[in-house]
């Protein structure tokens, strides 16, 4: 198996994002996703949409027809002279990606890989949302750097290619550049942030660290909205101020919005504003009753919200947008199947809304822990876990 990558020079016109464009004349650019006898994927980017064509035995399996839909139709950019189907993927041409197809082949016989490892390495954190899914414990929790890097080194030797930095707050973390720096080409590494301590100068560090993307956390396109939910004034205005650094200093920037009840009716102004400020990616992630919301049955989607999110998704032009309830319906919930979540005090979680400890990072080895989290009763259910018990 192999990538390869055929570049023609050109960036422009109307319909994608300024930063990181892609040409909507690239009939002539082909990208190979795959390539094995049994199966071989190859995407092209006519009139700035991808177009998915597949071939071989195995290109009629169900699972390998719902992850390349996931590909087909999407809107890319080309950032750093690769293609980006989205932050939450490697880009083609890259080992990373090479890697996270091989284990999404493995996957086909069973064999589980945490592609997806998210690592809180601290609790500090300036605001106070409402749905935090870790709140903070009084304790200030904090991972050393060493354990971090530690951390980093096993899971990429599992297979890990999405390393997620999270918290508390990150951008806090005053060794967060040698952090990412630590994810070698195995991975990408990308980062939640609220904006808070996210300056102009920390960006262009990360950048030059190798941070593939930014999550900006969004829980209302209105200021004073987004505001109340976060527990503190001026965290919206951090927000945008932590976009436009990030995408001053060439780094992807996704707009990661917690849906709730509250919240659907702004779908459009939240596509818009991800649109203004130029992010690549709009996410969109189904409220879970954990952490402070624990108890909180009444903020899940509607049968009748899921219906109009994903009408809203299908008809949305750029910038891209994941639908994370689309792909729990597609693939079944990806906690302990290939996703991983590491707290501040090293307990290792199937994800970071599934608060079940499976084993501590200072007492046995993660690929131990992973391998006994594979008894997790819950992997590839069609809605969280969370919301059944």
């Amino acid at each position: 198996m192999f990538l390869s990558h055929r570049r023609r020079p050109g960036c422009g016109r109307e319909g994608l994002q300024s930063r990181g464009c892609l040409s909507m004349t690239s009939s002539g650019r082909s990208y190979t996703l795959y390539r094995h006898p049994l199966l071989n994927a190859k995407a092209t980017v006519p009139q700035g949409r991808t177009s998915i064509r597949v071939s071989g035995l195995l290109s009629h399996l169900p699972m390998i027809q719902s992850a390349l839909q996931m590909f087909d139709r999407q809107i890319p950019v080309r950032h750093d002279e690769q293609l980006s189907f989205s932050t939450w993927i490697p880009p083609v041409p890259s080992r990373a990606f090479d890697r996270l197809a091989k284990s999404r082949i493995k996957a086909i016989l069973g064999v589980r890989t945490p592609d997806q490892v998210t690592i809180s390495i601290t609790e500090e954190c300036p605001n106070h949302c409402a749905h935090c899914a870790l709140p903070n414990s009084g304790k200030k929790l904090r991972l050393m750097p060493e354990t971090v890097k530690d951390i980093i080194g096993q899971i990429l030797d599992l297979g890990t290619t999405l390393v997620i930095f999270d918290g508390g707050e990150p951008a806090l973390y005053r060794e967060l550049p040698g952090l990412v720096a630590s994810v070698d080409d195995r991975a990408i590494s990308t980062m939640f942030t609220s904006g808070a301590g996210f300056s102009r100068d920390l960006a262009h560090q990360l950048k030059q660290a190798g941070l593939y993307a930014v999550n900006v956390s969004l829980d209302s396109p209105l200021p004073e909205e987004h505001d109340a939910m976060r527990g503190r004034c001026g965290v919206f205005q951090d927000a945008m101020d932590a976009a436009k650094n990030a995408l001053d200093a060439g780094l992807l920037v996704n707009l990661y919005v917690v849906l709730r009840r509250e919240n659907m009716r702004h779908l459009q102004e939240f596509h818009d504003l991800a649109k203004r400020t130029g992010a690549h990616e709009l996410t969109f992630f189904e409220v879970v009753p954990t952490g402070r919301w624990s108890e909180r049955r009444d903020i899940a989607l509607s049968p009748l919200d899921h219906a109009q999110l994903d009408g809203f998704v299908s008809r949305a032009d750029a910038p891209r947008i994941f639908s994370v309830p689309d792909a729990y319906k597609r693939f079944g919930c990806f906690a302990a199947n290939s996703w991983m979540h590491v707290t501040p005090a090293g307990e290792v979680y199937p994800c970071s809304c599934f608060p079940q400890s499976w084993g501590s990072v200072f007492k046995e080895p993660l690929g131990k822990i992973w391998q006994r989290m594979g008894r997790f009763p819950y992997k590839g259910n069609k809605s969280c876990p969370m919301r059944m018990i």
